[in-house]
C-alpha cells in the first residue's frame, strides 16, 4: 500500500459543500479532562517546623485507609495549625474535579482534593470570610448527604386543576416523580428521569423548576466534560445535568436519591487515594 503523500484532514469545513448543500458537522468533543498529578512536597530536610502538618497528613492517611464510601464522613478539624503547616497540606490536597458551593442555614464552599473522597470544607460568614476550615473524609461531605434536604418538602402535591397553559409531559412527570419520592427514603437504586428524550416545551421545563424548587447546593463534576448538579426543594430530587466542553447541554435530567453517584467517591477511590497519599508521606519516614 502506497503512502499518501499529503496529509489528510477530516474535519468540519475541510471537505467541500455536497451537492445538496449539506456539509460535514458533528459534535466536539471535549478538549480537555481532569488528571491526578503528583503533588510537589518539600523535601525532608525542609521540613523544619512543619511536624504538625506531616502528622495532620499521617492522621488523614489512616482515617482513608479505614473508610468505607457508606459510612459518614470523617472530619478533621484544621484548627491550630499555622500558614506553612496548612500551605503544606494545600500543596498535597491540591484541586480535584468535584466542587460545592452551599447556601443555606450555612454558607459553604467544598473542593474535593487530588485524592477522591478527601474534601475541604470551608464555612463562611456573610462576608464571605472563613469562620471554620475542615477537611471530611468520605464518600460526600456531611453537608451533602444529611444537611442539603434538610428544609425540603417531603411530597410533591401535582393539582390537575390549575395547571398553566402549553404543557405537554409536565404533569404527567411530576406524578412519576411523586410516585418515586416514597421509595427514595428505603435506599432503593437511583431513578432518573431523562429529560432530554422528550419533547418538552418551554413551558414544561419552567413549570418542574417551580413545581420542585430550589435547594441550597450546587455541585460541579470536571472529568470528560462537565457535569453539573443542583439540590432542588424536594426531598432526595436533584437536577442532574452533562454539558460538553463547549457548555452545551447534551443530558439533561432529573434523578431522585440520597445523593448522585457521580458526584460521589467509591470504595475504589477512597482505596486508590489512601494509596497515593502513603505513597507520599512514605519520605518522611
Amino acid at each position: 500500500m502506497k503512502e499518501f503523500p499529503i496529509p489528510v484532514t477530516v474535519e468540519a469545513g475541510s471537505q467541500p459543500p455536497e451537492e445538496d448543500g449539506v456539509e460535514l458537522d458533528y459534535m466536539q468533543l471535549p478538549t480537555e479532562t481532569w488528571t491526578y498529578e503528583v503533588p510537589v512536597v518539600p523535601e525532608p530536610d525542609e521540613i523544619q517546623g512543619l511536624e504538625p502538618g506531616i502528622e495532620f497528613l499521617g492522621t488523614l492517611a489512616t482515617t482513608l485507609a479505614n473508610q468505607t464510601p457508606d459510612a459518614p464522613a470523617v472530619v478533621l478539624p484544621l484548627t491550630g495549625l499555622d500558614d506553612a503547616n496548612l500551605h503544606l497540606i494545600d500543596q498535597v490536597l491540591g484541586n480535584g474535579e468535584v466542587s460545592i458551593i452551599y447556601e443555606g442555614p450555612v454558607k459553604a464552599r467544598v473542593q474535593e482534593s487530588v485524592l477522591a473522597g478527601v474534601w475541604r470544607v470551608q464555612y463562611l460568614s456573610d462576608d464571605e470570610s472563613v469562620e471554620r476550615d475542615v477537611v471530611e473524609v468520605g464518600a460526600i461531605p456531611t453537608l451533602i448527604s444529611d444537611g442539603v434536604f434538610t428544609h425540603a418538602a417531603a411530597e410533591l402535591v401535582v393539582d390537575a386543576e390549575k395547571l398553566p397553559e402549553g404543557l405537554a409531559n409536565a404533569p404527567s412527570l411530576l406524578v412519576e416523580i411523586s410516585d418515586k419520592l416514597r421509595l427514595s427514603e428505603d435506599h432503593t437504586e437511583p431513578y432518573v428521569v431523562n429529560l432530554s428524550l422528550l419533547p418538552n416545551t418551554d413551558e414544561d421545563l419552567q413549570y418542574l423548576i417551580e413545581r420542585l424548587g430550589s435547594g441550597p447546593a450546587v455541585i460541579l463534576s470536571r472529568g470528560y466534560g462537565n457535569c453539573r448538579i443542583t439540590s432542588t426543594g424536594t426531598r432526595n430530587v436533584w437536577w442532574v445535568q452533562y454539558f460538553n466542553s463547549q457548555d452545551a447541554l447534551i443530558l439533561n435530567t432529573v434523578e431522585i436519591s440520597r445523593v448522585p453517584a457521580v458526584a460521589c467517591a467509591a470504595r475504589e477511590d477512597l482505596e486508590d487515594s489512601a494509596e497515593r497519599l502513603r505513597e507520599i508521606l512514605e519520605v518522611y519516614r
